[in-house]
């Protein structure tokens, strides 16, 4: 690894580490900022997706920014502006102004961690880049791994506030250290596509925004059908328009590669899994159980270790296996290990009952995630995964919200607050939801290629300056 790779690798890992750190922190400070700011279930969701909605509808938006006006300045952009929202939710006098924030913070990891993953793709080779993608999600994992317990002791010790103005000395050396060690670099376009901008954000926000709203309004509402209906067509309009534009954000040929079509929707429900059994599972420690904050952080750790201790050795091996059987296996292991959960959780429920399920799926998804990553950047041009990144994180965190909203109607239905057995009623329907995800998930992970691309094969064809849309798709067929 040379010493540039080093530093784009340890600058893009240090932001997804304050991202991820904050995104634990949150989940795990949920009961926390509920006492305090007299916070219904409705809010508790909104904390979590109003960070989630800004970050999915302005994913793509700021891959193609960073594409055109430079990834380096795009990505110390969204970083100041993360930062920045971090300090004001650490002020915010209400629930109403901490969702606000909490918004801001999503726009600006729309622009750093497409991009982040954009510049460790960008500057290793194919041979290299499972493992670097490893290292990544592994340093995230330890922000993941030590979250749940740092949360704890904020909460419990100090107060939620601080779990945001701990991003304050990390956002700051981040932004310090990129702009000394990261030379600028942009993607393939130099044209701007507006239309295509306008189109695919306000597309992605009549989706989510049904689904962030289905809840509250009703799921047969004018409002959230209305919603859907309408980022539907505007989706069909962004579609036409990539498909006839000389210069499209997201060339429609990436379907075309079997791999890009199915690790897609695959993660997709990864994610979703992965969302609805965060929000609930640090409630349900505190809520039943009985535990505090820190107890709860202390009780997560063993599931979120995994991530740090496995994903570097699931994207090493993924580029010699394949990986296919990785996001098949990751999320079988995860369906089994909640529907367990969801049968055995009760008021006396003990803890070393749920310690060997948690262990597996966290296994589970640190197996499912770097191999679907590498699956997606694999199956598009060099030049061109800083577009297929932000369709991978766009996705993916469209699972996370479609999770934790139909998660938490789901758990509405059955359950509520008003007691530690009103409460365990709905937990265990959340974690047969989240059960579902997984299962469905693995069925569509059926279809990635079953053995390892070889990326002498279609990279051939694909860097060619000449190479045509049907050559390209051809080199991805014959690869699949």
């Amino acid at each position: 690894m040379t010493s540039e790779q080093a530093w784009v690798l340890g600058l893009a890992s240090l932001a997804s580490f304050m991202m991820a750190m904050d995104s634990v922190v949150v989940s795990t400070a949920l009961t926390t900022i509920r006492r305090d700011l007299t916070a219904s279930t409705a809010s508790l969701e909104w904390v979590v997706n109003a960070y989630n909605l800004a970050f999915a509808v302005l994913l793509l938006t700021g891959a193609a920014l960073g594409d055109r006006f430079g990834r380096r300045r795009m990505f110390t952009g969204g970083l100041a502006l993360f930062t920045v929202a971090s300090a004001a939710c650490a002020l915010s006098p209400g629930i109403g102004a901490l969702i606000a924030f909490r918004a801001l913070q999503g726009a600006g990891a729309a622009m750093v961690l497409p991009l982040s993953l954009t510049m460790i793709s960008a500057i290793f080779p194919p041979r290299q880049r499972g493992r670097a993608m490893g290292l990544y999600l592994g340093f995230t994992g330890l922000a993941t791994f030590s979250g749940p317990f740092i949360g704890g002791v904020v909460a419990e010790g100090l107060a939620w506030q601080w779990i945001f103005w701990l991003n304050l000395p990390v956002g700051l050396v981040t932004i310090a250290f990129t702009t000394r060690r990261v030379v600028e670099s942009v993607g393939p376009n130099n044209r701007f596509d507006l239309a295509g901008v306008v189109l695919v954000t306000l597309s992605a926000f009549g989706l989510v925004w049904g689904l962030v709203r289905g809840n509250a309004a009703g799921w047969n509402s004018v409002e959230v059908l209305g919603s859907w209906a309408l980022g539907a067509a505007l989706l069909a309009a962004f579609v036409r328009w990539e498909q006839r534009t000389k210069a499209p954000m997201l060339p429609m040929r990436f379907f075309r590669a079997r791999a890009f079509a199915t690790a897609n929707p695959a993660n997709f429900m990864v994610f979703a899994s992965l969302y609805g059994t965060l929000f609930f599972l640090a409630q349900y420690f505190q809520t039943v159980l009985g535990t505090g904050p820190l107890g709860a952080g202390l009780r997560l750790m063993p599931w979120s270790a995994t991530l740090m201790v496995c994903a570097p050795i699931v994207g090493r091996l993924a580029d010699t296996l394949g990986e296919r059987a990785f996001v098949v296996g990751g999320l079988l292991l995860q369906a089994a290990s909640m529907g367990w959960i969801a049968l055995v959780a009760g008021t006396g429920t003990s803890y070393p009952t749920l310690l060997p399920a948690l262990i597996t799926s966290g296994i589970g998804l640190t197996m499912a995630m770097p191999a679907a990553q590498r699956a997606v950047v694999g199956a598009v041009r060099p030049q061109e995964i800083g577009q297929a990144s932000g369709v991978f994180m766009m996705l993916r965190i469209f699972g996370g919200v479609l999770g934790v909203a139909v998660t938490v109607a789901v758990f509405s239905g059955r359950g509520g607050y008003a007691s530690p057995e009103q409460f365990t009623r709905g937990f265990r329907a959340a974690m047969t939801a989240v059960t579902g995800y997984a299962f469905l998930g693995a069925l569509i992970a059926l279809g990635i290629p079953g053995s390892r691309r070889t990326p002498a094969a279609a990279p051939a064809v694909q860097d060619a300056p000449g190479a045509t849309d049907a050559q390209v798709a051809a080199a991805h067929r014959g690869s699949d």
